[in-house]
């Protein structure tokens, strides 16, 4: 086993497992609050991925590192909820921008290349995409702001030998497939051209096919509470544990809905925690219905029953869901609503996720259309813009086989290979009547609509409270006189919680998609 990683935090001497994140040793360190929101709100991480900007911290010098995704390193040095400066240049624990070699070594980068496919997003269906291009013989990249290839739901399995995730990475491996790690789309500077920033600077990446395989995010509801540290993102909290993050011991309520509840209770349960119930908005009969559907997909039968027996003993309330958390530095308890009663819990963490967002912005700055699942596809998996197509959750959401299927698919036609890709079509049909199943049976009650007051905060990002969004008429309004949507996650976080409680649409997406360096917005030409 390697050396544990001892680094501090604020002037804290701290000693992490090697390989953890700078979440781990914040809290570690004893800290709940990462940063101060704009109104002196004490904020800690919320999506565990990347997306949601709040658990920013000063890293060696330098400020807003997303603590999430860097690697401990030996002698680091973390500060909390302030920014004393900026210096040039990332620190000790982000990646240098690589390309991964087929025998596995990491080689400086020259000259941003030609590439015959590029594939944005290394979870399942980039990675099964870009291997079935490379198959066929294309030059083919994959560029991810992770610092692994296997996106959100392979996190822990890349290292498994033998795991299906494994396999797919070894695959790519032995295809020649570049991946790029630690890079982010910011901008769509001109045709098939794509502006990238790294760590250390920028990059353009040209292609003649484009596969989106930009995967999904986690819906998040607000109600009074839900800004409290330690009230996460379902998949958030089991990312995070999955980094490092110590759950042993640690009472969690998990709450929300969708497959993904019944996964992140396993998993804390299996890790030691106090897994104090599972809170499912559904009712009883939506799921049972959805069960007995499951008979005509043997292997989700298989993995439910798996998930089911592993939480025996556990409270599993369908019809119920939280209507506040509570704390005064960090989360204390949690205040659940079923059957017209309502009662409070003690609790360390709730993780709480009301399913999942397909990520689409990418194909939006793209000028892709979109259908009421996600970005619109034919049946090659090809977007309205030629050249361009998209796999996997942002496309609709559907699960892990449905992505590797359309993965393919979209590999293959990229290669103009169409006709190997109809062999995938049968298998593709059979999880999207897996999907349409997971849509209906989960379809959030309105009940849900009435959870966040006047005075809670909406928008993490700007402090915008639901009583000043209701002021307003739409999107474009609240940005314009709120800055609703504008903060560091560009309204990832707040835009689904918007779109189903107000009923509000983004009109439009422009560069730069993410935060990015006024470098890095001049050499793109932005």
């Amino acid at each position: 086993m390697p050396d544990p990683v001892r680094l501090t935090v604020d002037g804290l001497t701290v000693s992490v497992p090697a390989g953890s994140m700078v979440s781990t040793a914040v809290v570690s360190a004893g800290a709940s609050g990462f940063r101060q929101s704009v109104t002196g709100e004490a904020r800690g991480p919320l999506c565990g991925m990347g997306i949601c900007f709040e658990c920013r911290v000063t890293i060696d010098g330098r400020a807003h590192c997303k603590s999430c995704q860097v690697v401990c390193a030996e002698g680091m040095e973390i500060t909390v909820g302030q920014a004393p400066r900026d210096v040039a240049g990332p620190p000790a624990g982000l990646p240098r921008q690589l390309v991964v070699a087929p025998a596995g070594r990491p080689q400086a980068r020259g000259p941003a290349p030609q590439y015959d496919t590029l594939v944005i997003g290394a979870g399942p269906a980039g990675l099964a995409a870009a291997c079935r291009a490379a198959e066929c013989g294309a030059h083919v990249a994959i560029i991810d702001d992770n610092l692994r290839p296997g996106g959100q739901i392979w996190r822990a399995d890349i290292s498994k030998r033998s795991s299906p995730a494994d396999a797919w990475v070894r695959m790519a491996q032995d295809r020649s497939v570049e991946v790029i790690a630690g890079a982010r789309v910011f901008a769509a500077p001109e045709a098939k051209c794509l502006a990238v920033e790294i760590p250390e600077g920028e990059l353009a990446l040209s292609y003649r096919n484009l596969i989106l395989a930009t995967g999904a995010r986690e819906r998040f509801l607000p109600f009074p509470g839900w800004t409290l540290p330690n009230v996460m993102g379902a998949g958030g909290l089991q990312a995070l544990a999955k980094s490092g993050l110590p759950v042993k011991g640690k009472k969690v309520i998990v709450a929300g809905s969708g497959p993904l509840l019944l996964a992140v209770a396993r998993y804390m349960k299996d890790h030691g925690a106090d897994l104090r119930l599972l809170a499912e908005q559904a009712d009883q009969a939506s799921l049972l219905r959805f069960a007995l559907g499951l008979a005509a997909h043997p292997g989700k039968l298989a993995q439910a029953i798996g998930f089911r027996a592993g939480l025996l003993g556990t409270r599993y309330l369908t019809s119920c869901w939280p209507v506040s958390a509570q704390g005064s530095e960090k989360l204390e308890s949690v205040t659940l609503h079923r059957g017209g009663r309502t009662w409070t819990e003690p609790c360390d963490y709730l993780a709480c996720g009301f399913g999942l967002i397909p990520n689409t912005e990418v194909a939006a700055l793209l000028g892709c259309a979109m259908s009421q699942t996600g970005v619109a596809v034919n049946e090659f998996q090809e977007t309205s813009v030629a050249g361009v197509y998209s796999a996997g959750e942002a496309t609709g959401i559907g699960g892990l086989d449905l992505a590797l299927a359309e993965g393919e698919i979209a590999g293959y036609a990229a290669a103009g290979k169409h006709e190997t890709a109809k062999q995938r079509f049968g298998a593709r049909e059979s999880h999207r009547r897996f999907a349409v199943a997971l849509e209906r049976a989960f379809a959030l009650r309105d009940e849900l609509k009435a959870l966040a007051q006047a005075d809670t905060m909406v928008c993490r990002c700007e402090d915008v409270t639901l009583g000043r969004l209701r002021q307003f008429g739409g999107w474009r309004d609240a940005k314009l006189h709120s800055r609703c949507g504008m903060g560091p996650c560009q309204g990832r976080v707040c835009g689904g919680a918007v779109e189903f409680v107000l009923g509000w649409k983004a009109a439009s997406v422009r560069p730069p998609l993410f935060p990015a360096r006024v470098a890095s917005l001049r050499a793109s030409g932005e």
